[in-house]
């Protein structure tokens, strides 16, 4: 009589995804769960990339117009880091939850990460229609950006609860274990983007303006595949087999333990946008005071600063990726109490990242003027940024151990390592060092400060995480 284990009782009773995320094996598994993530962020990082491009394109005003985009990006990713923090913090909370079996719990995460979208957006919807101008003048926009900082900021402000439910709501499909739809809708909102974009752009004549109402169209539609996932629609075959997780009216009535969850792990993705955003502010800042006595144009230092931010999102949108593949393998197997294939899931992911932030790094390194030209006609521009892109991404191979490492504990809920993490390299390393470095460095003192930041902060990462990988492997259980 063949005897059958309690793990392998309760493996009966899992879900076909479910089954996956405890016993396929981890590279594979990571692989599957990561290749489509990342298809879906490189068009995506495709479509930034295009979409600057374009803009660098207009005629006459094409520079001046990329420098202002580059003042109203922190104000956009400063808005938007709310709908990582209900995002990131109810997948993670649904992936444990399900590793649990508590499938009724899950939806009601699912249903108040809703509710928080829209109360969220609407509250910055207001604010960014009261306030934009004086904030956008407080990032660093000067009198000749900020007519198009203006413009295009409140078009994305005015339709920012499309961005809300079609990133924010994308998020809980990956811990439900649908890889696949996760990355289509992102691969959806990129390609309209990318098609809508020079159409608005130049063939309506509508400028920068163009490229904003482009951003909102892909967001809408997106949005409205992202919520399909989570209605029943058995009448229609396509959507037949749609998620595990379902929308119910019961659970949009906000419950404190819940919303609790949801942020206490979204906080850290949340802060590292926002210190993200206040790094880009404070850069810009120093890039106007010291771009100008250094080359007497500090807007031309900022528009280099947004090419460079571009071109590292082509190489770290994979990174991301990854890490995203390996949530809900591991935060599925810490809720299984499967710590073994907790660390492969993070090793691998370390792997597999390492692998593309060091073909970036080579690339960078060789091909810095050429990348810089592909943005813009302007000599000193690609003179300034050519440099700056080659400092700055030095520390790039290290990348995915940080971006992994954040994961890591993000996903066993171990929130104030992740925001720690977070905080010491944007927070307590980078920013400060943008205030120090150029007064002894001049303005190579803003491109030395990241790798420095990088580096220091890694070290650090490096230490934090070999002491919880002892700790699961000796008690099999978090410190």
């Amino acid at each position: 009589m063949e005897v059958v284990t309690e793990k392998e009782k309760d493996n009966i009773q899992l879900t076909p995804q479910e089954q996956k995320l405890a016993t396929k094996g981890v590279p594979k598994l990571l692989l599957a769960y990561a290749i489509p993530t990342i298809i879906g962020m490189l068009v995506n990082a495709l479509y930034v990339v295009v979409d600057k491009f374009l803009i660098g394109q207009i005629p006459y005003i094409g520079s001046y117009a990329l420098t202002g985009v580059g003042f109203a990006a922190p104000v956009i990713n400063i808005s938007s880091s709310f709908a990582i923090m209900v995002g990131i913090g109810a997948a993670a909370t649904i992936s444990i939850a399900l590793g649990n079996r508590e499938r009724e719990k899950a939806e009601q995460i699912l249903g108040n990460a809703l509710v928080l979208n829209i109360l969220f957006a609407v509250v910055l919807t207001i604010i960014g229609f009261f306030a934009l101008e004086p904030i956008l003048v407080l990032m660093g926009a000067t009198y000749e950006t900020l007519p198009f900082s203006l413009e295009y900021s409140r078009i994305i402000m005015a339709g920012i609860i499309m961005l809300f439910m079609s990133f924010s709501m994308n998020h809980p499909i990956r811990a439900t274990g649908n890889p696949k739809r996760f990355a289509s809708a992102q691969l959806l909102g990129a390609i309209l983007n990318i098609i809508l974009s020079p159409l608005f752009i130049f063939v309506f004549g509508w400028g920068i303006a163009g490229a904003a109402y482009a951003t909102l169209v892909a967001q809408g539609v997106t949005a409205l595949w992202v919520m399909s996932f989570y209605i029943s629609m058995p009448k229609i075959r396509f959507f037949a087999n749609g998620s595990p997780v379902k929308l119910k009216k019961k659970n949009l009535k906000l419950k404190k333990s819940i919303v609790l969850a949801i942020c206490s792990i979204g906080i850290a993705p949340f802060f590292m946008q926002v210190l993200g955003s206040t790094v880009i502010i404070v850069a810009n800042h120093a890039l106007l005071r010291y771009g100008y006595i250094e080359f007497g144009s500090g807007a031309a230092a900022v528009g280099a600063f947004t090419v460079i931010g571009s071109v590292s999102m082509l190489f770290l949108m994979p990174i991301f990726g990854i890490n995203q593949g390996s949530q809900p393998i591991i935060g599925f197997n810490y809720g299984a109490k499967n710590m073994d294939r907790v660390k492969q899931a993070y090793k691998w992911a370390v792997i597999y990242s390492a692998t593309i932030t060091v073909t970036g790094f080579i690339l960078v390194q060789l091909f810095a003027p050429l990348l810089m030209q592909m943005f813009v006609d302007d000599a000193l521009m690609t003179e300034i940024g050519s440099v700056g892109m080659r400092i700055i991404l030095f520390s790039m191979p290290i990348a995915g151990f940080q971006v992994n490492s954040a994961g890591l504990f993000l996903a066993i809920g171990r929130a104030k390592v992740s925001l720690f993490l977070s905080v010491l390299r944007q927070g307590i390393l980078l920013i400060p060092l943008y205030f120090l470095l150029p007064r002894f460095l001049g303005f190579m003192g803003i491109w030395y400060a990241m790798p420095i930041a990088d580096t220091l902060s890694a070290v650090i990462t490096f230490t934090m995480v070999m002491r919880e990988l002892k700790s699961l492997t000796n008690n099999n259980k978090l410190l």
